[in-house]
């Protein structure tokens, strides 16, 4: 079934109270799939930070040196010392009353092991270069991929190899329209990037994530979801200790071109060029 546009329709109404900063969100959408489990307790306590850190007190979470995560106010960030290295340092997430930090502490709670990992690189990339004007490659592809990522898993499978070589070569209408059956079946994408999610509270045509390809035997579609997630969290985040990481490992992916994520996908929907471009030549 084709997802609707945004109607600030809520996981629990907050009536007669202030409205709060992650009111309004529609979560039934299909690219908040990722985060929906975690929200749901979330959004429903009196301190959503407090229930943060209660959360990722009881999944035992830690950061790469094996510190406890906790969520503190963007205040306590000592000043000139860079995010990711107070992440590393101490284990201390600085989270802003905002949409773009929420669903980051979403997805540290989702996804905790890639996070991590994420951290680690990050983190490791300051400590030998700086901060700078430029972030180095490594480092721009780090944050690439933990603010607008996708993860895209894909069927090791004739089809799914053909499905993801259309999406490589902007061939729009073949994927979505003519291979639409594989999404669901051979084919899934999970918002990962946080900044992503920030931008799909207020969904618009031209929003492109970069996806992270994942491939998987045909078993993984068939698990139950959590399931499915945490598998996805081991193996992207032991690819990401393994593998050199650079933006050209990524694939541009119009995210309401996906079948099931917007209504009215027809031809003449994936015939906007401003939005559904050709590949550049080399």
């Amino acid at each position: 079934m084709a997802a609707k546009p945004s109607t600030g329709k809520c996981l629990q109404n907050n009536p007669g109270q202030i409205m709060r900063f992650y009111d309004g969100i529609d979560w039934p959408q299909a690219w908040f799939t990722t985060v929906r489990p975690q929200a749901a307790s979330l959004i429903a306590a009196a301190d959503w930070r407090t229930h943060l850190n209660t959360q990722a007190a009881q999944a035992q979470m830690r950061n790469h040196r094996g510190l406890p995560l906790q969520f503190i106010a963007q205040e306590a960030l000592p000043e000139g010392v860079a995010y990711e290295a107070h992440i590393s340092a101490t284990g201390l997430v600085p989270t802003r009353e905002n949409l773009h930090d929420f669903f980051n502490a979403l997805v540290w709670l989702t996804f905790p092991k890639i996070k991590r990992q994420l951290n680690a690189l990050q983190s490791a990339q300051i400590a030998t270069l700086g901060i700078g004007k430029s972030r180095g490659p490594a480092r721009d592809a780090a944050t690439i991929f933990d603010e607008n990522a996708a993860l895209l898993v894909v069927e090791d499978s004739v089809a799914g190899r053909s499905l993801l070589e259309n999406l490589r070569q902007h061939q729009w209408q073949a994927a979505f329209i003519g291979q639409a059956a594989l999404f669901g079946s051979q084919a899934e994408v999970w918002s990962f990037g946080h900044a992503l999610m920030d931008k799909l509270v207020k969904p618009y045509k031209a929003i492109t994530a970069h996806t992270w390809v994942v491939w998987a035997d045909a078993e993984f579609f068939t698990l139950e979801w959590n399931a499915r997630r945490a598998w996805l969290d081991t193996q992207v985040a032991e690819k990401l200790c393994t593998h050199d990481l650079t933006t050209a490992d990524y694939t541009p992916l119009p995210v309401l071109g996906i079948p099931g994520w917007w209504p009215e996908q027809d031809a003449a929907f994936y015939a906007d060029t401003g939005v559904f471009r050709a590949k550049r030549c080399k």
